[in-house]
């Protein structure tokens, strides 16, 4: 008899090869296409100096492999497409939101649900409701607009994670846990009154998509309980963490995805998601078990977001993220990106090109400080591979460092514990020969990494300056490189 578990069980994401070698497979076809274009490399020169050597600020018709993100740029389903021809389109009542609910209900357990626009509506509201001006929300990790929104509310974010979190050349399985002893050291200090709420993340963004353990989850739960704080779970890549669980915390290997995720959800206090990620949908939501809670924040969505029965989206689209809610515990779904970044990760190392290992469940994470140790932390290692790799390629990728941290308040520069490059991989997006593609120019620009040089700012927004901010690459260096790209590898 046909049974999902079962063959998620015989592994079908992986074939074995007669050869020997593992391959994984994409279980879907291809229906629908879209067009890319490669161009010339004289071109993606001038692209990414028109850019400011930022790839946020390029063009998407100069971009071949657009890697830059996850969010908000995956393949939706045949399924989801018919929920947004079905969809109930009205302003107050609409029975699509009542469909959505109950998709959460079966699917995270969750009881009360309320819809906002983004994961970072979440962000916005969560804090705003529950914190005050001097309070503390630990994180195992920060993510880049969550500790915007907390520190614009004059609070603090400290990232208590475990030491082997920063090793990127690690074969620990769990490095997006938190440090319970750095936990109960914090609420000793500064007493479990100031602690507005804990958050953990799943996965850990800015880490590299690095996944935490059940085990880790409900041991920080219990001291949470023990000290009466709410702790809420940022859920926007659990489908992956939960994947990660199954395949490497022991007593969860013949569990499926779809129940590690109910687990996972039946620890925190509050859940929120950005939709734009698992459920592969423009959106997000808050839900929780806890009805106290829940009114505390529902007669603020109005004021921000949009009445409760739509939340700042078009009922389209939640239409189409209840169908992603039910599809993204999928294995086919949740462990496909896991298993592509994994093909990749080993290609590289293989290949001796510095990455995040173990694989995580986001991307393809480059270690550029190990990549270029010869560019200075303060000439920002991490946005400098970026700018090159679409030099060499015309892949855009995400810089992960110290671009990515705002300065202090009194205009010091934080530098980044990790120099990341990510090569994000969107869901049911690119093929294997692309992810083959991607991993050539990498070892062809790491054995040419002497010709890059850090980069400097010439124009620094106040807040988020990774989305907006410009940058010059110090002596011209992006020249020498297109020019010895093109005598090696010819003009595309």
């Amino acid at each position: 008899m046909y049974d999902d578990h079962n063959r998620e069980a015989e592994g079908r994401l992986v074939m074995k090869l007669s050869d020997g070698r593992e391959l994984p497979v994409e279980m879907w076809k291809t229906r629908i296409v879209q067009k890319i274009n490669l161009v010339p490399v004289a071109d993606r020169l001038k692209a990414i100096e028109e850019g400011g050597y930022n790839t946020f600020l390029m063009k998407s018709n100069v971009i071949f492999l657009d890697m830059l993100t996850d969010s908000g740029v995956n393949a939706m389903s045949d399924n989801q497409l018919a929920a947004w021809m079905n969809s109930d389109d009205c302003y107050a009542g609409s029975m699509t939101f009542y469909e959505f609910e109950k998709a959460v209900q079966d699917v995270l357990g969750l009881k009360y649900v309320m819809n906002v626009h983004q994961g970072r509506a979440a962000e916005h509201l969560i804090p705003k409701v529950f914190s005050k001006p001097g309070d503390i929300v630990p994180t195992n990790f920060h993510f880049t607009t969550t500790r915007a929104h907390i520190e614009i509310l004059q609070c603090t974010m400290p990232e208590i994670y475990k030491d082997e979190a920063m090793n990127t050349a690690s074969k620990y399985p769990f490095k997006g846990e938190m440090d319970p002893e750095k936990l109960n050291a914090i609420i000793k200090k500064n007493g479990a009154k100031k602690i507005a709420f804990v958050r953990m993340e799943a996965t850990t963004n800015l880490m590299g998509g690095q996944p935490f353990s059940m085990a880790n989850l409900k041991e920080i739960k219990e001291i949470c309980v023990k000290n009466k704080i709410m702790m809420v779970l940022d859920g926007s890549l659990m489908c992956e963490n939960a994947y990660m669980i199954r395949e490497r915390e022991k007593g969860y290997e013949n569990k499926t995805v779809a129940q590690i995720v109910k687990e996972m959800c039946s620890v925190p206090d509050l859940y929120y998601m950005s939709g734009r990620k698992n459920t592969c949908v423009r959106g997000g939501c808050i839900a929780t078990n806890n009805e106290e809670i829940f009114l505390k924040i529902k007669p603020w969505l109005p004021v921000y977001e949009g009445f409760f029965t739509y939340g700042g989206m078009s009922q389209r689209e939640v239409g189409m993220m209840a169908v992603g809610i039910r599809e993204m515990v999928d294995p086919d779904l949740a462990g496909a990106t896991v298993r592509q970044i994994k093909f990749g990760i080993d290609k590289l190392v293989a290949a001796g090109v510095p990455v995040v290992t173990p694989p995580g469940g986001l991307g393809i994470h480059v270690d550029a400080g190990k990549f270029l140790p010869h560019v200075p932390h303060n000439e920002y290692p991490a946005g400098a591979l970026c700018a090159a790799l679409y030099i060499a390629s015309g892949i855009r990728s995400m810089e992960r460092g110290t671009v990515s941290m705002d300065r202090t308040p009194d205009g010091v520069e934080r530098m980044s514990e990790l120099e990341l490059c990510r090569l994000a991989c969107p869901r049911r997006v690119y093929s294997q020969s692309q992810i083959e593609y991607a991993i050539d120019r990498l070892t062809w620009l790491h054995k040419n990494k002497k010709l890059i040089k850090g980069l400097k700012f010439t124009y620094e927004p106040p807040v988020l300056r990774f989305f907006l901010g410009k940058l010059a690459p110090i002596d011209n260096w992006g020249e020498k490189l297109a020019a010895a790209y093109k005598k090696e590898m010819g003009p595309v």
